[in-house]
């Protein structure tokens, strides 16, 4: 064990022991060092390690603090509220280990490139570089393209969501889409429903925003916990909710129709906000695709974000809001951060949506996505069930994976790295920690037989590793 880490295990025995309480002050970093011999360095590495662990958080000008305590309500687990969000370094060195192009990147967070179409989109960027003028930039400013607008709104008039053009705004991706919608509908200290486990961006996004978390339980089983949800908007005053109603991230389940109107009537009751982030709604099973919770919500309190990235190309991080009344909101935030979308790149996607076929990718997409995601469900329910749960939902492209309760994922993740495996540990989904013993697993890519061979190999060393517990 590294100093640093003996350090924060001191810690943490005397936080949890009472010696320091909820919000108190500890040490300076050099009045620390002082008291324990360790260096200044190896201070500061454990305080960090304890803040990415949500057992205290750094204030400007003010030092580190133990976070403040974390309330539950109900069954262990269904609700729990943290009064303030801390996301750690570790989804920064899972993002970056995904960027190797020699892994196996299990732990990636988007489809396997190869399956985008990259001829069609690169003739797509050289028209659009023929169509550039001196004043395309003006012509594209916030709310972005008329024409793609057009055509995202006629896309959900096609699955029978009716949006204006007029309240869509472009956007840098779905991330950006998402932070500009928490950013129009709250105030820091405010407080936000999300789910739990949780798409790690959006712990990012209310960390960033100064924003309070009250989290509601998905599984794979039971889906949203509706009962949960209503506890938590009467026990704080909730102003926003950012949930997935379609394959969420990273459990996978989506939301039935009874839910989502469930769901509906809850946020009009109370008056919340629905931030909704639909960016797998393309990625449906079957032949029908989901309505998104927006659809139900009969109040204009509700802002569904969605982009490209999944279904058609990562790298042009082009997103959009249908903000409703927020619409004007969104734009003068986007004007005074962004100032407005890449202007090339809004027109190449026009040129593609209105001269190549998307639907015929998409319907080869889904194929694919379904058959990759059945084969890594088969193999890690054949060669991990004796040890795991494998929980497989159709649609999407993401499995999830359930040890025992004892069993940090953490450990899997350093094993798989040393076969250039990487892997999404439970960890990045939670604010407390709840979920160390699961994984998230990207199943998009092709279960070659060299991947079947590390596979086999990550497994023995499990297989290891678990035979100590």
């Amino acid at each position: 064990m590294a100093k640093y880490e003996q350090l924060a295990e001191q810690l943490a025995t005397q936080i949890k022991q009472g010696v320091w309480q909820p919000g108190e002050k500890l040490p300076s970093l050099r009045k620390q060092s002082a008291m324990t011999g360790f260096s200044l360095m190896t201070v500061l590495h454990a305080y960090q390690l304890l803040e990415s662990q949500g057992m205290l958080c750094a204030r400007e000008r003010s030092g580190y603090r133990v976070a403040d305590a974390i309330e539950t309500t109900g069954n262990t687990g269904v609700m729990q509220s943290a009064e303030s969000v801390s996301v750690n370094d570790f989804v920064f060195d899972v993002l970056q280990a995904s960027r190797d192009p020699h892994m196996f990147s299990l732990g990636f967070a988007y489809p396997d490139p190869s399956l985008y179409p990259r001829q069609h989109l690169t003739k797509s960027l050289s028209a659009a570089a023929r169509q550039t003028t001196v004043t395309s930039a003006l012509d594209n400013l916030p709310p972005g393209n008329q024409a793609l607008r057009q055509l995202i709104a006629q896309r959900y008039a096609a699955r029978g969501v009716n949006i204006s053009p007029e309240e869509i705004v472009i956007t840098a991706g779905a991330l950006e889409a998402l932070s500009l919608s928490l950013q129009v509908v709250t105030q820091p200290g405010d407080w936000v429903l999300i789910e739990s486990p949780a798409f790690y961006g959006a712990m990012q996004a209310l960390e960033r925003l100064g924003l309070r978390a009250i989290t509601v339980e998905v599984s794979p089983d039971r889906r949203l916990n509706l009962a949960a949800v209503e506890r938590a908007l009467q026990s704080k005053p909730v102003k926003a909710c950012w949930l997935m109603s379609a394959f969420q991230n990273p459990v996978g389940v989506s939301l039935s129709t009874e839910d989502k109107q469930a769901l509906a009537e809850l946020f009009d009751k109370y008056q919340v906000a629905l931030v909704e982030d639909d960016v797998y709604a393309e990625l449906y099973a079957g032949k029908q695709p989901l309505l998104p919770l927006k659809h139900y919500c009969q109040h204009g309190n509700s802002l569904l974000c969605s982009s490209f990235s999944k279904s058609l190309v990562a790298g042009f991080r082009i997103g959009w809001i249908a903000a409703g009344q927020h619409a004007k909101a969104i734009q003068k935030q986007q004007l005074l951060s962004t100032i407005s979308t890449s202007v090339p790149v809004q027109l190449a996607l026009v040129d593609y949506l209105e001269t190549k076929n998307y639907e015929k990718h998409l319907h080869q997409l889904r194929r694919t996505l379904a058959r990759r995601k059945c084969d890594m469900f088969e193999y890690l329910k054949t060669h991990w069930s004796s040890f795991a749960t494998v929980h497989h939902v159709p649609g999407g492209y993401f499995l999830w994976v359930e040890f025992a309760p004892q069993v940090d994922t953490l450990a899997i993740y350093h094993l798989a790295l040393k076969l250039r495996i990487t892997l999404a540990p439970g960890k990045l989904f939670s604010l407390n920690g709840e979920y160390s013993h699961c994984l998230r697993v990207n199943a998009s890519f092709e279960l070659t037989p060299a991947r079947r061979q590390l596979l086999e190999k990550l497994t023995t060393r499990i297989q290891l590793y678990l035979a100590q517990f």
